[in-house]
């Protein structure tokens, strides 16, 4: 059989089927993965470099932003139905009260 003859096909995931994974176990509470356009990459464990620039950034953007946004730090942000990353800080616009 030669190099031509095994085509493979990604399955990309989407979104509903990444969080169906958690619930069912297959992804643990201690996993570090996130959905980058329908495929899981791990995400490398974060050294004390990392999470003391994280930390900065964090205060830098809490106190540019004031009440004027909401600054969300390693949390799931979904962009699309097949990517939800979990990026080092995301500033969110409030939302209306209701």
């Amino acid at each position: 059989m030669g190099d031509t003859d095994l085509m493979l096909t990604r399955h990309r995931l989407n979104v509903n089927e990444y969080h169906r994974m958690a619930e069912a176990g297959i992804l643990g509470d201690d996993d570090r993965v996130e959905l980058i356009d329908g495929s899981l990459f791990d995400r490398p464990p974060i050294s004390q470099g990392h999470a003391g620039v994280v930390n900065a950034l964090n205060r830098a953007l809490v106190l540019a932003c004031g009440d004027r946004a909401i600054v969300s730090i390693q949390t799931p942000a979904q962009l699309d139905w097949f990517s939800e990353p979990r990026p080092d800080a995301t500033r969110f616009r409030p939302r209306a009260e209701q």
